[in-house]
């Protein structure tokens, strides 16, 4: 499981995996939870969950309650990409919780801790190929 952070101050975003053994703690939260920075290393801070996406690549919609899959009839946001007027369609979509399919938690930072923002959104070096 993935859980990707932003910063809402400067626009950076960031992610990090989650340990095995962290996955529970996480299980059963839904869209608008605060959770703890220190399920992936970031001791002090807050992550509010924005959006999920599930293993298969099904975004997650708030309005739909629990873990399940369902194809509602949607016209705009999240799942649908088509943005004629008037236009409506069904759309495969993941509910609202966090279950043990989910892949990838979207959050943002909500309380800061003892680390520097500048540390959290540092680049990746890459490695020279002989």
């Amino acid at each position: 499981m993935q859980i990707v952070y932003s910063d809402k101050k400067s626009g950076k975003t960031a992610q990090a995996g989650v340990a095995k053994e962290n996955e529970a703690v996480l299980i059963g939260k839904k869209i608008g939870d605060i959770i703890e920075g220190s399920v992936v290393a970031l001791d002090g801070f807050k992550l509010k969950i924005t959006g999920l996406s599930d293993n298969t690549g099904a975004p997650s919609r708030k309005e739909i309650e629990g873990t399940r899959k369902a194809k509602p009839l949607i016209g705009y946001g999240v799942g649908m990409k088509i943005a004629k007027h008037g236009y409506r369609g069904r759309r495969l979509v993941r509910g609202n919780t966090v279950s043990a399919d989910t892949s990838q938690i979207n959050t943002i930072i909500e309380e800061y801790g003892q680390k520097a923002a500048e540390e959290l959104f540092k680049p990746k070096e890459k490695k020279e190929e002989s």
